[in-house]
């Protein structure tokens, strides 16, 4: 059988570090990912899939990322069954994290703003232009650019 689970996206809050009785380390975390289409008003769609690390992907994962940081996870798939607070059996899907990478270079990974994300994003700034030189053109050479190299029939090897 196979479960494997690869996404990405952007985080939707800080991810939350915890330690469980035993001293395990487990973060739990939100990805936005957006679905790739837009609906009936024009509006993109996205879905917000939960995320389980423990141990040091856990560690990784609250030293690196905060809210709006690119991310990319592999795991697996999981899910749980457990009765709420009114009696009520509910099922918990989530990805359980087993390598988890940048997904943007070091400069689209915002740092915590006071505006909660969402913050109109800053244009990079103007770089000088570059005059580069044309690429050279492979047909405007002559056959006497090239030397015949002689060969008797012998494979070097």
């Amino acid at each position: 059988m196979l479960n494997v689970v690869a996404i990405m996206g952007r985080l939707a809050r800080d991810p939350e570090l915890r330690q469980t009785t035993t001293g395990k380390n487990v973060a739990s975390f939100t990805i936005a990912c957006d679905r790739g289409r837009r609906d009936a008003n024009g509006q993109s769609q996205a879905d917000w899939i939960p995320v389980t690390a423990w141990d040091r992907t856990a560690e990784f994962v609250c030293k690196y990322f905060q809210k709006g940081s690119m991310i990319a996870v592999d795991g697996r798939l999981q899910s749980r069954s457990y009765q709420d607070k009114n009696g009520n059996n509910r099922t918990a899907i989530e990805i359980v994290a087993n390598n988890v990478n940048f997904a943007g270079p070091k400069s689209s990974n915002p740092a915590p703003m006071g505006d909660g994300g969402y913050a109109a994003p800053m244009a990079a700034p103007a770089r000088p232009a570059v005059q580069q030189a044309p690429a050279p053109s492979y047909s405007a050479g002559s056959n006497d650019d090239f030397a015949l190299i002689e060969d008797e029939g012998d494979l070097p090897f």
